[in-house]
């Protein structure tokens, strides 16, 4: 309606106020749900930049072996020993035994080294699983190179059967020169879903 040329809003003031708290609340949802869109690939960002998270990088293999830039270092250093220790859980829900054949191993940057894992079905069943690696402290795992790893793809054991993992990996030289102590965990995970 016109009054004076003015145009009035004949709708009651507490219709206009909710019409405006719904509005708000619908952009609080957009905001929230860009937000949760948006969390996976700033997390990776932010794991990147830090090194938080213990996410390790991935080299690459050849025909025959290791080749390529990833699998030989520019240089090897040997002023200074850095020390990897091997850990390994399995989750709940996986019947599984897992220990590292070595348990540390003291190394000069930039050498290539190998270790074994040692796992175990103690089900009556063959169970698929699934290695996820971790390395702390977080600094070090963008130096922690992973040539040959049994966490690249699934696992199965038989009921009972008894596997030796194998890991060939690299400590870059440009590790910081305050860590001499790198720690390389794995936790194996259930993939079948069956217990």
């Amino acid at each position: 309606m016109m009054e004076n040329g003015i145009a009035r809003n004949d709708a009651p003031l507490p219709m206009r106020n909710n019409r405006a708290l719904v509005v708000k609340l619908l952009l609080v949802v957009a905001a929230a749900f860009a937000f949760g869109f948006a969390l996976v690939p700033l997390y990776d960002v932010l794991c990147a930049a830090t090194g938080f998270n213990g996410k390790t990088s991935q080299g690459k293999l050849g025909v025959g072996g290791i080749s390529g830039p990833a699998a030989a270092p520019s240089r090897i250093d040997a002023t200074r020993i850095v020390t990897v220790e091997f850990t390994g859980t399995v989750m709940p829900g996986l019947p599984w035994e897992m220990r590292p054949l070595t348990t540390s191993l003291d190394l000069h940057p930039g050498e290539l080294h190998q270790a074994k894992f040692l796992v175990h079905n103690s089900s009556d069943r063959a169970i698929v699983g699934q290695a996820v690696p971790s390395v702390s402290p977080g600094q070090a795992a963008q130096h922690f190179e992973k040539l040959d790893c049994f966490c690249f793809s699934q696992q199965t054991l038989a009921p009972g059967e008894t596997k030796e993992l194998p890991l060939t990996f690299i400590v870059k030289p440009e590790i910081d020169e305050s860590i001499r102590t790198v720690t390389l965990s794995y936790a194996f995970f259930n993939v079948d879903g069956q217990k």
